[in-house]
């Protein structure tokens, strides 16, 4: 890529305004904070029946939605291509990545043997990185359980899921952990549990009538979702335990688990809106941020869901609270809470009894600018529990893949939250990096229509040609220095920007 596509003052006077109050550089932040860019497995790798992996839960998803051979046409190829991206992230000036190991990729039976040739790949891929000085924060379970598990004893729903991802753990922190210093064991257990073992928008796709939005073969929506969450917990404070005792000593790195976070804030001033709004942060906050800090689930979650929420025995408490060096938040947005009078409870979302309701223009497929959401989310955490070391591991704006390069509402978007980021950093929160969702243009989980990159791919290339938008201009201009944030800040869009 010539030198030209990076030497952007972001010229002032020109086309697009960003409508910000924020005014700050990356010199503002304090010393040793990171910015990133994050990708998953499933999402970038593609190459999904190459070289020894089997099938996830994701491909078992998508052929049951007659959409098996949508990963095959939407797909970044980084599995082939990853010299080509770290290059690109160098040259943007990235401090960090993050990514995921795929556990079917790398153990494609779930346990047992190895697989030299996904083992071969995510080496060459971290040599990579650390060849251009790019930190990799890795996460070791995004959402691609082996189907192999899920057919033999159901996933997450059983304890022998313990065990099995404690071993895959185990094979990462041994083949990988020289060079990895941050692990996250899992990523939003709460978004996971909820939507693939209530609602059943998400694989393993369990539900059961009347509570699932699609109609699912097994499942039970009133306790599958809890006990998924229970077992992820214990998973993750088991690897975590096996780490400290393991490898801790000798890799001097870190382990966290990440929640995915709405702010939340009431519809009314009515007092059933502010005690739902309570209500909601324990339930989706509260649900996986309790057991890490203080050994339980909130007391309004054990009252409502009583027998059908699973207990922590005394010796599980134990190893679940406070088995995180750092707490991970996904963040993208924020809602009204309504309290909705539910006279009966039955499955996860019965039992919050409170609608979520969006604020302004926010659909599911793009947000609006609202960047004290994030500050909440960072202020709640640091008020309630703790104050732990915090990464943001995502954040980012969805546009429709065939819109234009010039994403000048995802500019206004990164722009806005990461001031947000730098005013909750200065009001005492422990955050200590930040990592813009995603690098490149992927497969999305729930809309593929809709997508999060810096970069364009050109899906319908085989070469997969990847071209820079607006925001990856801006983000690189913001990473380098060479420009300080402020509310008149406005981007070029004269012709041969994006050349290359």
């Amino acid at each position: 890529m010539k030198q030209s596509f990076f030497v952007i003052t972001i010229i002032l006077g020109l086309a697009f305004s960003v409508r910000c109050s924020y005014d700050y550089s990356k010199n503002d932040f304090p010393e040793g904070f990171v910015f990133g860019s994050a990708v998953s497995a499933f999402q970038w790798e593609g190459a999904v029946d190459e070289d020894g992996r089997k099938p996830s839960i994701w491909d078992t998803y998508l052929e049951s939605s007659n959409g098996h051979e949508l990963i095959k046409d939407i797909d970044c190829d980084g599995y082939h291509k990853y010299k080509e991206d770290v290059r690109l992230m160098y040259d943007m000036g990235l401090d960090a990545f993050r990514l995921s190991i795929s556990w079917p990729r790398l153990i494609p039976s779930g346990r047992g043997h190895v697989n030299p040739k996904g083992l071969r790949f995510y080496k060459n891929l971290l040599d990579e990185l650390k060849k251009y000085g790019i930190e990799p924060h890795v996460t070791l379970h995004h959402n691609d359980l082996p189907q192999a598990l899920e057919d033999e004893y159901g996933g997450w729903i059983d304890r022998k899921i313990i065990d099995d991802f404690t071993a895959f753990a185990d094979v990462c922190f041994r083949e990988f952990g020289n060079a990895v210093k941050h692990w996250s064991t899992i990523n939003e257990p709460n978004m996971l549990a909820s939507g693939g073992y209530d609602l059943g928008v998400m694989p393993p796709k369990h539900c059961s009538p009347p509570f699932g939005v699609v109609n699912c073969s097994r499942g039970n929506s009133s306790t599958e979702p809890y006990i998924a969450l229970h077992n992820m917990l214990l998973a993750h404070a088991s690897t975590a335990r096996l780490y400290k005792q393991k490898y801790k000593y000798k890799q001097n790195g870190s382990v966290g688990i990440t929640c995915f976070a709405y702010w939340m804030v009431p519809f009314t001033s009515s007092q059933e809106d502010k005690i739902a709004t309570q209500r909601a942060k324990d339930f989706y906050l509260g649900w996986v941020l309790h057991p890490l800090v203080f050994g339980d689930y909130p007391d309004v979650m054990k009252k409502i869901v009583g027998k059908r929420l699973p207990s922590f025995w005394e010796d599980e408490s134990d190893l679940v609270k406070d088995s995180f060096d750092f707490l991970g938040v996904i963040h993208y947005t924020t809602f009204y809470i309504k309290h909705l009078s539910n006279s009966v409870q039955g499955d996860y979302n019965l039992d919050v009894d409170a609608a979520l309701l969006p604020i302004g223009n926010s659909t599911m497929v793009s947000f609006d600018v609202l960047p004290w959401g994030l500050e909440g989310v960072l202020e709640y955490i640091k008020q309630n529990y703790g104050n732990p070391p915090v990464y943001i591991l995502e954040n980012g704006q969805p546009t429709n893949h065939n819109s234009e390069l010039n994403d000048m509402g995802r500019v206004e978007y990164l722009h806005a939250y990461i001031g947000s980021v730098l005013k909750s950093v200065r009001n005492g929160s422990d955050t200590r990096g930040y990592f813009q969702w995603s690098f490149m243009d992927l497969f999305e989980f729930l809309n593929y229509n809709y997508t999060y990159g810096l970069y364009y791919v050109n899906f319908t290339d085989p070469e997969r040609k990847r071209s820079p938008k607006t925001s990856a201009l801006w983000y690189s201009a913001f990473l380098k220095g060479t420009i300080r944030v402020h509310k008149n800040l406005s981007v070029s869009s004269s012709p041969g920007i994006f050349s290359q």
